[in-house]
C-alpha cells in the first residue's frame, strides 16, 4: 500500500531523543528552547513558544491575543475542526465566510461583508501547505483595526511573497506526525510581539511567571525535551523535504489526467503537506475506492465543513450557506506527495488515477 504519509526518523532523532533521557531533563528545559529559537529563526521572527499540539497553540494564541466571550472571530469552514473549535475554548463565536475555489484558502473579498463591532480579528488558514492571500487580510485589518492570527498548521516553511507564513500576525503550528516536520506530537506559536510572546508562555504553563505563583488561569501546554529534540532535527531537513514534496506535486501535476490538479499562484511557495485534486464529475469516492483496491492511499479533507458538522449546526446553531466550501467537501480527494515517495509510487498513483478516470487512454 502506498500510504498518504510516511513519518521520517533518522539517525539524528534517535540520537537527540537518547541524548535527552540521558540528560535527566525530560520535561520542557534546554532543547524545548533551542527548538523554539531555531524555529523563529526559520519563520523570520523574534520569537517562538512550543506547545503540546496545535490545537494548544491556537487555543493560546487567541487568549493571549485577548479574544474572549463575545467577541467573533473570521475564518474558513473548509478546514480541520481545531481551527473553529479553538475559536469556542476561548468563549468566542467562529464567523464563517467562504473559500476561494481555486486555492481552497478564505476568499478574502467576503471578509468586510461579515466584519461587526463585535469582530476582533481575522484567522486565515493556510490549508493544504499554500498560504492565503495575505495582502488583502493585512490590508482590512489594518483598517478595521482587527488582529491577524495565522493557522499554518499544514504550512511549515510555505512563502507569500518571500515571506514565510507565520510570520505575518500571530503564527500557529501543528507538530503532528503527518505533518511536513514533526515533534512525534506538538505546536508552536510564533510572533514578534514580546508581551504575546511572554503571555503565551504563562498561559502554557499554569498561569505562572515565577514558580509555583499563579497569577492567573493557564494550561498544562508545554512541550518536552524530548518531543523538542525530535523537532529541533526534523526543522533542520525540512527545506529539503519540501523541495521533495514540490518535486513530486509537479510529477503528479504534469502526468494525472481526468482530475482538477492544484495550482500555485504566482509570488507563492506551496509546501504541499496535501496533493489535493478536485474530482468534477462525480465520481470521487468511486475513485477512492478503486484506489484502495490497487493499493493507493488516498484521503478527503475534509468531507464535511465545519458549519455542516453536527455540533455547529446542531448545538450551535450555524444554518448558512458557504457553496463552495461545500462543493469542495463533495470534490476533494488529496494523493500521496510525500518524501518518502519513489518514482515507482509516483508512477503507480498516476496509472491508477489515469486508469479509472479515462480508462480507454
Amino acid at each position: 500500500m502506498i500510504n498518504m504519509a510516511k513519518p521520517q526518523m533518522g539517525e539524528e532523532e534517535k540520537r537527540a531523543v537518547l541524548e535527552v533521557l540521558d540528560s535527566g531533563i525530560i520535561a520542557q528545559g534546554p532543547r524545548v528552547k533551542a527548538f523554539e529559537e531555531s524555529f523563529a529563526t526559520m519563520c523570520g521572527v523574534k520569537h517562538a513558544v512550543a506547545t503540546t499540539s496545535g490545537t494548544a497553540a491556537l487555543h493560546v494564541a487567541l487568549l493571549a491575543a485577548g479574544i474572549g466571550k463575545g467577541d467573533e472571530v473570521i475564518t474558513s469552514p473548509f478546514t480541520f475542526i481545531a481551527s473553529a473549535n479553538s475559536i469556542l475554548f476561548t468563549g468566542a463565536r467562529p464567523v464563517f465566510i467562504d473559500i476561494d475555489p481555486t486555492t481552497f484558502n478564505l476568499n478574502p473579498d467576503l471578509i468586510e461583508s461579515v466584519i461587526t463591532p463585535r469582530t476582533k480579528a481575522i484567522l486565515p488558514i493556510h490549508l493544504f501547505g499554500l498560504s492565503c492571500d495575505m495582502d488583502p487580510i493585512l490590508a482590512i485589518a489594518r483598517k478595521h483595526g482587527l488582529l491577524v492570527i495565522e493557522d499554518a498548521c499544514q504550512s511549515h516553511g510555505a512563502l507569500y511573497k518571500g515571506k514565510r507564513v507565520g510570520s505575518f500576525g500571530i503564527g500557529t503550528f501543528s507538530f503532528y506526525p503527518t505533518k511536513n516536520m514533526t515533534s512525534a506530537e506538538g505546536g508552536m506559536i510564533t510572533t514578534d510581539d514580546e508581551l504575546i510572546a511572554e503571555r503565551c508562555r504563562i498561559l502554557r504553563q499554569h498561569g505562572m511567571r515565577r514558580r509555583y505563583y499563579h497569577d492567573e488561569l493557564g494550561f498544562n501546554f508545554r512541550m518536552t525535551d524530548v518531543h523538542a529534540a525530535i523537532g529541533f532535527e526534523q526543522l533542520k531537513k525540512l527545506q529539503a523535504k519540501n523541495d521533495q514534496r514540490r518535486i513530486n506535486a509537479s510529477f503528479l501535476n504534469a502526468n494525472l489526467k481526468g482530475v482538477v490538479i492544484p495550482t500555485t499562484p504566482s509570488g507563492y511557495e506551496h509546501v504541499f503537506h496535501q496533493y489535493t485534486v478536485r474530482v468534477t464529475d462525480g465520481r470521487r469516492d468511486a475513485l477512492r475506492s478503486y484506489l484502495q483496491e490497487n493499493g493507493v492511499g488516498s484521503e478527503v479533507y475534509y468531507p464535511v465543513p465545519v458549519h455542516k458538522q453536527s455540533f455547529y449546526a446542531g448545538e450551535l446553531g450555524y444554518c448558512d450557506s458557504f457553496p463552495e466550501a461545500e462543493r469542495g467537501a463533495g470534490q476533494v480527494l488529496s494523493l500521496p506527495v510525500h518524501p518518502a515517495l519513489s518514482q515507482t509510487d509516483l508512477y503507480t498513483i498516476v496509472n491508477k488515477v489515469n486508469e479509472f478516470m479515462i480508462p480507454n487512454n
